[in-house]
């Protein structure tokens, strides 16, 4: 047991001393690693991992020290891409150490290391910054539902893709990995596939599933292929949730301004859920993991909105709630 926690077989111990077992470099070994994981892991590490190649591509896994590691997370959060929402790099530092961690927790179980030579393990993650995302109060998502269904090329996808969201509060990749087969047409219900490699039934109004059934017979998806598509019959992929939210941003400039995303209609969903029906019926429709540890991760979909916030901000004032006021201060006054 001894030998094992040390990553240390039988055979090492015959090894003359001074005579170590070859270790792979960085080039050699990442693509094995990647070729293991899952499409969401593969997504989410690849990048990363392909600039670790770039600059340890020579180097042998044994040969990196945990403050070279913590200087590369350093060096690849000052070159991330400063977009609007933002959050000084941290989620990049994160997916850095996370990603290094994962080469090097297969490297142990492969035993080409020891487990105490795990660089990766010695380097803290970045502590994540509170998340931004909040409810939508219902007069922002009614401009939103409107304007997806009203402009760009193909309003009846965009008007689908929003509302399927903010009935199911589903994940992105719940909706993308939707198939015709996963439709139950008599009972209303959807088979989601998420993150984690979870299933679960999730129910949909009569008026979301005779959308979904039309747009199936508009557009041609086999019943056991993607359900979302193009007018020209091609599968939708991730990037026409950035078209539609860029677009959004420029006839709504608040959508712009606080970086409003698909994972925004999620939190109002639950948010609404919650108040209305509690916590345990909210952890449900959430899809989260019935477990005690569960807690804080569909707490942070229903926090305080700023609505909620400054409803009591005027109870404490006694003034009117500034975001209820029926006229908007504009930039210029």
């Amino acid at each position: 047991m001894l030998l094992d926690q040390m990553g240390i077989t039988p055979e090492d111990l015959l090894q003359a001393p001074g005579v170590r077992s070859q270790v792979p470099t960085f080039s050699e070994y990442v693509p094995v690693v990647l070729a293991a994981l899952g499409d969401g892991a593969r997504r989410t590490y690849g990048n990363y991992l392909r600039k670790v190649v770039d600059r340890w591509g020579d180097r042998r896994l044994d040969e990196i020290t945990p403050t070279e590691v913590e200087t590369l997370m350093r060096q690849l959060q000052g070159e991330a891409v400063r977009r609007r929402n933002s959050r000084g790099g941290s989620s990049t530092g994160e997916h850095v150490i996370a990603a290094l961690r994962c080469v090097y927790r297969r490297a142990v179980a492969d035993r080409l290391i020891a487990d105490a030579d795990d660089p990766a393990r010695k380097v803290a993650k970045p502590r994540r910054p509170t998340s931004q995302r909040i409810a939508l109060p219902d007069e922002r998502l009614g401009e939103l539902v409107v304007a997806a269904g009203t402009g760009g090329q193909d309003p009846e996808l965009d008007a689908l893709i929003v509302r399927f969201h903010i009935e199911t509060a589903c994940r992105r990749g719940g909706l993308l990995g939707l198939r015709p087969m996963d439709l139950d047409v008599q009972q209303c219900l959807a088979m989601l596939r998420e993150k984690g490699g979870t299933y679960r039934w999730q129910p949909v109004s009569p008026t979301l599933m005779t959308f979904l059934l039309h747009h199936v017979h508009e557009r041609g998806a086999a019943p056991d292929q993607q359900l979302l598509r193009y007018l020209d019959g091609r599968p939708v992929t991730r990037r026409r949730y950035d078209g539609l939210f860029e677009r959004l941003g420029r006839e709504l400039p608040w959508v712009a301004a606080q970086g409003v995303s698909a994972h925004w209609l999620r939190h109002t969903t639950l948010t609404w859920v919650e108040r209305v029906y509690g916590y345990g019926v909210a952890l449900a429709f959430a899809g989260h993991a019935e477990s005690p540890n569960d807690t804080g991760t569909t707490a942070r979909y229903v926090k305080a909105t700023l609505q909620e916030i400054a409803t009591a901000l005027a109870g404490l004032t006694g003034e009117p709630n500034p975001l209820a006021l029926p006229e908007k201060v504009t930039e210029a006054e």
